[in-house]
């Protein structure tokens, strides 16, 4: 399995590597540290899984994300920030990421979304979820309770 890492900072890419290296996923893993070179990248190899920084100098993660879908839609990323879920997980989900995780998530966690989303699935956290169900939760609270004509006339 091929793996690209795009980030920015050259630290962050090396110990993702290594996580990555260190788990025993059988990956080939490949680094580009901007937009522009990420976009270079999927136009010259492919890859099973690629991990997106949300915020590049040159460009936004998530305008990337979007060329990627674009040119490669079977391609799985994973968006890797250091902003909060609460802040970007939605919308990266929604331009089509196949999963959002912070960078002071544990190496764990990593490699869990990285088996999770190889075998086709999603992958957002607990905290995530929780929040989501909450969302949706309050949603259906504020909604205003309708009876059909039938069970109105049943009441």
């Amino acid at each position: 399995m091929r793996v690209l890492v795009a980030d920015d900072h050259a630290i962050v890419r090396r110990g993702v590597r290594e996580i990555l290296e260190e788990a025993p996923l059988g990956l080939t893993v490949n680094e580009a540290g901007s937009a522009a070179e990420t976009l270079k990248a999927i136009r010259d190899n492919t890859y099973d899984i690629i991990l997106l920084d949300i915020a590049f100098p040159d460009g936004s993660g998530l305008d990337v994300l979007r060329q990627i879908r674009a040119h490669s839609p079977q391609t799985r990323v994973l968006l890797l920030s250091m902003y909060p879920e609460e802040q970007y997980a939605q919308r990266a989900l929604r331009s089509g990421a196949s999963g959002y995780l912070t960078e002071d998530s544990a190496p764990s966690e990593l490699v869990i979304a990285i088996q999770k989303i190889s075998a086709g699935g999603k992958y957002i956290t607990q905290a995530l979820a929780e929040h989501l169900a909450e969302e949706i939760g309050d949603e259906v609270e504020k909604a205003p309770t309708r009876l059909s004509p039938i069970a109105s006339s049943r009441c």
